[in-house]
């Protein structure tokens, strides 16, 4: 990429920030969706990672094209939420069965890994996470499968355990639906997509 097409993105998203601002209020995403679309983009997609990652389904299928909510709000929050299934076990075998848990299904039958944990001797341990943070501008993403076209936003944030600290990169593709910016796909980036060095659409083109 020559400086002029790597400079013109990174300035239209400076200028939405500065608009914007970083509060994350429903005024400010309606100013960002007019005044400028990067910044547009990334604050939808940032918004969906982290309730993504805290499990707030809710505000994760509010974010997200009618095609991969499949259903209402409701029913996609719904169907994301990780539930204990049932699982029929004699109460003279197991006294205290284990929950097992299904991954949520998207409607092109991609699954979101659940949070990460670890088992320990008194349960499962739950990581911190940290920031998500973007990495370089939105670039533009083509149709593929039953994606639309669209700009695709890198993201990266840090999964922390007592004794070690990993990275997790993530591919989100962000298109126009009724006017409004929505997140249509999301995607791990992996080592051999980093490694061609365009990420982002290795990832969301390559599911």
């Amino acid at each position: 990429m020559n400086r002029r097409h790597a400079t013109t993105p990174a300035l239209l998203l400076a200028a939405g920030l500065a608009l914007t601002g970083c509060s994350d209020t429903a005024d400010d995403h309606k100013k960002a969706q007019t005044q400028d679309p990067a910044a547009a983009v990334i604050a939808v997609a940032r918004s969906y990672q982290q309730a993504a990652i805290a499990d707030d389904w809710r505000r994760a299928c509010e974010l997200s094209t009618t095609r991969l909510r499949r259903g209402t709000v409701e029913q996609c929050a719904a169907r994301l939420t990780l539930t204990p299934s049932a699982t029929p076990t004699a109460p003279t075998t197991s006294p205290s069965p284990s929950k097992s848990y299904e991954p949520p299904t998207y409607a092109d039958g991609s699954t979101m890994d659940p949070f990460p944990t670890k088992p320990t001797p008194s349960g499962p341990e739950t990581a911190s996470t940290g920031p998500v943070t973007v990495e370089g501008v939105p670039v533009d993403v083509p149709a593929s499968g039953q994606h639309p076209a669209g700009l695709g936003v890198l993201f990266s944030y840090t999964v922390t355990w007592p004794s070690e600290t990993s990275t997790v990169r993530m591919a989100l593709r962000v298109v126009k639906e009724a006017g409004v910016w929505r997140v249509d796909q999301s995607e791990d980036v992996q080592d051999g997509d980093a490694a061609h060095g365009d990420p982002i659409r290795d990832a969301l083109l390559g599911r």
